[in-house]
């Protein structure tokens, strides 16, 4: 089975939260804080399988999960952290948003891509003691990890796309020139998925894809084209294969001006790439005044164009010489570039809103959240550490913008306490 569209969800480790501890030892009356820090979560890292063409084993497995950090420990001894989630994909996946389709990462280049980034581990009470705080209570808590939905699209690497109507011997001919031995029948969509063949030609090798068979408004879903073209959107050169023995179709330039109709409406740049057009079929016999016609259109486009017996072999040497000849001319392989960054706002941006509902002052920000986490309000110096965040991050005078007087009502993530100046 070929899949290649599939939405699935990640979700990075959180970091460790900190340790609060003290040390206790005889002979040792002033041990000190020693509470360490807690270990970083799991990132979520898409790396490429070589010998995977499809997206198969996403089928039933669509929940991805790292592990998280462990909670620091005493004597300083920091948590573990946890080990990367890996999630291969074939060569050629782009990892897209699901809600937009803006590319995020082309896994063209066969790097390892971090698509969620692991929490950070807290810090353990150590970090907090201070000639004036010397026994702090409290410690940091970990920042959770990165969490989204991902669209996996597969667009294949091929240098040369094979096009054309169905059973107009695209596997053929990439059968005779290649060592891919795609399903052969002489019936409409034998190809059910894109096959791909490399080929030699004088030493230079490239690589060539069979795209399932085109059809007219292929474009609006019609066929199977649609779900296919997307894999010819890499292509270097595109091959338009026509039947210019009219064994089943009866006007050969007709068909060449349908599908390029079609590349047209699902794509502009698509349509611009450069084509060379091939005359299948030629030991059934063909009408000289159609291949005329053929030749006119593809002068007057700037195509070359080849006769040829994908059967036979009669006339493939040549083909395969100016396609050879043609891609050394050719900008290398398109690789997406990104169209969506993620903010990393949750670890860097320090924003509040302040919603007024009669008399209390609902407080939200996600740094918030992990402070009053972070927080041991049963301690006078951690109250005090969370009082003074308060006011040096602006959230004091957020309040009194949005209004608040003394004795009103502030609200955090369930955490409520009256104003004073």
């Amino acid at each position: 089975m070929f899949i290649d569209k599939v939405t699935i969800h990640v979700k990075a480790g959180n970091g460790g939260n900190g340790c609060v501890s003290f040390r206790r030892e005889k002979y040792v009356s002033h041990g000190g804080p020693d509470g360490g820090d807690g270990g970083k979560g799991g990132n979520i890292v898409f790396v490429i399988d070589e010998g995977a063409n499809t997206l198969l084993d996403f089928k039933y497995h669509r929940k991805f999960i790292a592990g998280n950090g462990e909670d620091g420990q005493t004597r300083k001894f920091f948590g573990r952290s946890a080990d990367d989630l890996l999630i291969k994909v074939p060569l050629g996946t782009v990892i897209k948003d699901p809600a937009t389709g803006a590319v995020i990462h082309d896994m063209s280049d066969g790097e390892p891509y971090i698509a969620a980034k692991g929490g950070r581990g807290g810090w353990g009470n150590v970090h907090f003691a201070t000639p004036t705080r010397q026994a702090p209570r409290f410690a940091k808590s970990g920042t959770e990890g990165e969490e989204y939905d991902l669209l996996l699209e597969l667009k294949v690497l091929a240098d040369v796309g094979l096009a054309g109507y169905p059973n107009v011997g695209k596997s053929t001919l990439l059968s005779r020139v290649s060592a891919a031995r795609p399903k052969i029948a002489n019936y409409h969509f034998t190809t059910l998925s894109p096959n791909l063949g490399v080929c030699e030609v004088y030493g230079q090798t490239f690589v060539m894809a069979d795209i399932p068979g085109l059809i007219e408004g292929a474009a609006d879903g019609v066929g199977l084209g649609h779900d296919f073209l997307r894999h010819i959107e890499r292509c270097r050169l595109i091959v338009h294969i026509f039947d210019i023995s009219c064994s089943e179709r009866e006007d050969p330039l007709q068909d060449i001006k349908t599908i390029n109709n079609e590349l047209e409406r699902y794509s502009s740049e698509l349509a611009s790439r450069p084509q060379i057009l091939v005359a299948n079929k030629a030991d059934a016999g063909y009408i000289e005044e159609m291949l005329d016609e053929v030749k006119q259109y593809a002068d007057k486009n700037g195509c070359e164009l080849y006769l040829i017996s994908a059967y036979t072999g009669e006339g493939v040497d040549a083909l395969m010489q100016a396609i050879a000849a043609k891609l050394k001319t050719l900008p290398p392989v398109k690789v997406f570039e990104p169209e969506l960054v993620r903010e990393q706002t949750a670890e860097t941006s320090h924003e509040v809103t302040v919603k007024r509902q009669n008399d209390v002052f609902h407080v939200e920000g996600e740094w918030l959240r992990r402070l009053i986490s972070d927080t041991n309000f049963d301690d006078y110096e951690s109250l005090s550490h969370f009082q003074r965040i308060l006011r040096s991050e602006g959230v004091i005078d957020a309040l009194e913008k949005a209004g608040i007087e003394e004795e009103m009502t502030v609200e955090m993530y369930g955490l409520e306490f009256d104003f004073y100046y």
